[in-house]
């Protein structure tokens, strides 16, 4: 009981303070004209904030009763020779504003004018006799438009590849743009996503997106932006050049030091697969094309991956018919996933490999680089030293040392005199 008892006090206590507070709130009028002299406009705002020349919008004015008594208004209205009200016939009744009470006029207005600040005046007038209310508005007009930039892209792109873009909106306005969204759309790529929702970006500020671009062919693309300014739509557009060529970034394929050989139908192919680029190349795969057929137990040679100046041996197994060139066919990918293929034509009985053209899916093949020693090509590492020659070189040196010793070289010269001497001569010379 004692529990309910407090219960019913305090809400008793409050009961009593509720007129206090009403009172505490509002300023006494000891009649109609002093309660009406006590209405003020106590703020506005606008929809949107800032407008656009010749564009629409509202203006909401809230209107306060300070007095402790009622007052009775009507006719409130917009007065700015460049900005038309146009609902005018929804305040044809009247209004009673309670004690310490607010009420909202809201104008659906067209803003006619160009960039600048305009003062409309807002009036309102009480129905006892009075002065009327009014209150000077301050109404913006700004024609700078939001604008969309390419802030990231490659310097050029390359058939096939996926490449980042970055799309960004900036706003210049004194108020927030909302319902921002970017399209992206090209009739010579892919791109993912083909849309883009940032939302609303605040006063003076920007927002940046990005898409994947996957180019097919020389092409443009248009990023679309769409926002709104209060209720009114509004775009602007960025286009970007879609320039293709060879990505001077990327993995580059070199292959050399190619031999051959094979008994019977089955033939080999050894060689080194180069990473000539700057970046690595990965899934490195090496097999043959057509005319030639890869075949058990090497129809397909698995690299990995190759870092920059980085490079690797392989072996393929194949049969053929004829002597015609074979075409080493080197698969790899890059660091997002894309896939590239590089063909290069060497001949079955020759260590050199000519640069084919690329297959689908891959960048536009480069030649390839060789290097080349005194006698033949060769590649990187230990293998490819001339070993062959250089024995040769070191039999005949050593067979020439040999015959000189033994005098076979003294020999051999004096049949091409003219007058020889005895084998003799220069031990009688001696004597």
């Amino acid at each position: 009981m004692k529990r309910v008892y407090h219960i019913l006090c305090v809400l008793t206590l409050l009961i009593a303070l509720v007129p206090l507070c009403s009172a505490a709130s509002t300023i006494a009028a000891t009649n109609p004209s002093d309660a009406a002299a006590l209405v003020y406009v106590s703020s506005y705002e606008m929809d949107p904030g800032v407008f656009y020349p010749y564009e629409s919008g509202t203006i909401t004015v809230h209107v306060t009763n300070a007095a402790n008594a009622s007052v009775v208004v009507s006719q409130p209205d917009l007065i700015e020779p460049h900005i038309k009200v146009k609902n005018t016939n929804a305040f044809n009744t009247k209004t009673t504003i309670g004690p310490g009470a607010t009420v909202s006029y809201t104008f659906v207005v067209s803003v006619d004018a160009t960039d600048g600040n305009y003062y409309p005046l807002f009036s309102l007038a009480p129905v006892v006799l009075g002065d009327p209310i009014h209150s000077t508005l301050t109404v913006k007009v700004d024609s700078a438009d939001a604008k969309a930039t390419i802030s990231q892209k490659p310097d050029v792109f390359s058939i096939s590849k996926k490449s980042s873009v970055n799309v960004t909106v900036i706003n210049p306005r004194d108020d927030d743009i909302i319902n921002v969204n970017v399209v992206a759309s090209s009739p010579g790529a892919e791109i993912f996503p083909e849309e883009r929702y940032i939302g609303t970006i605040p006063a003076n500020s920007k927002a940046e997106t990005t898409f994947q671009i996957t180019p097919d062919t020389q092409a443009d693309v248009l990023f679309n932006v769409t926002f709104d300014n209060g209720d009114n739509h509004r775009q602007t557009s960025v286009i970007l050049p879609l320039n293709i060529g060879e990505d001077k970034t990327g993995a580059e394929i070199v292959v050399n030091n190619i031999e051959s050989s094979g008994s019977g139908m089955t033939q080999t192919l050894k060689g080194d697969v180069t990473n000539n680029g700057l970046v690595d190349a990965k899934s490195v795969l090496v097999t043959v094309g057509s005319p030639a057929t890869p075949v058990d137990p090497n129809p397909v040679y698995a690299i990995g991956n190759l870092e920059p100046d980085d490079f690797s041996s392989f072996e393929v197994t194949y049969t053929i018919t004829g002597n015609g060139a074979v075409p080493v066919i080197v698969e790899y990918k890059d660091a997002e996933g894309n896939a590239f293929t590089k063909k290069f034509n060497v001949s079955a009985n020759s260590n050199s490999a000519l640069p084919g053209s690329a297959a689908a899916n891959g960048a536009p093949a480069g030649a390839s680089g060789q290097r080349r020693g005194m006698f033949g090509s060769f590649g990187s590492g230990v293998s490819q030293i001339p070993v062959t020659e250089i024995v040769i070189i070191l039999i005949a040196i050593i067979a020439l040392i040999i015959a000189w010793r033994k005098g076979l070289l003294k020999r051999l010269a004096n049949k091409f005199r003219k007058d020889p001497l005895p084998e003799n001569n220069d031990d009688e010379q001696e004597d």
